[in-house]
């Protein structure tokens, strides 16, 4: 059996570390410190931190915020006339890829672009460790879709 860790009992991190834990924003927050991840609370109260020129937000959806989306938006927007290339592109990346749905999305100016998200149902709970690995997953692979669609053509950045 895993010993409780040293972490003062208000910390999110103490306790036993096998122990699951509810989904908070303040264990994603501090699980992203300690992976040394740099994120801000933006207006909205959603954590979100930039990865080159892109963005990651680590949401809570769900009624009572059990679920983990890890969502990324990448930073080139294409015109519209390139849509059904972005379709053809989010296709293959689906088909070949289990992690990070890629999808388009088109914003209210007329520009699409590109985004990913990973998303787990935590309504029983998460340790630490578990968590660090859903994180860390949905960040290298926004990351890997970011570096591919910055080579599509056609790709402007803001």
């Amino acid at each position: 059996m895993a010993l409780p860790t040293a972490d003062g009992a208000d910390h999110p991190l103490a306790g036993y570390p096998g122990a699951l834990r509810p989904l908070t924003g303040e264990l994603i927050a501090t699980v992203l410190a300690s992976r040394g991840h740099p994120v801000e609370t933006d207006p909205a109260g959603d954590l979100v931190g930039r990865w080159a020129d892109s963005l990651i937000w680590f949401l809570r959806p769900g009624s009572a915020g059990e679920m983990l989306q890890v969502r990324t938006v990448t930073a080139p927007t294409f015109a519209i006339e390139y849509v059904p290339a972005l379709h053809a592109f989010c296709n293959a990346w689906n088909h070949d890829r289990l992690w990070l749905k890629a999808f388009v999305h088109v914003e209210d100016d007329g520009r699409a672009r590109i985004c990913g998200e990973v998303i787990a149902d935590l309504e029983h709970g998460v340790t630490p460790h578990q968590l660090g690995r859903l994180l860390d997953c949905g960040i290298t692979t926004g990351c890997q879709l970011a570096a591919e669609v910055a080579s599509l053509p056609g790709g402007v950045l803001p």
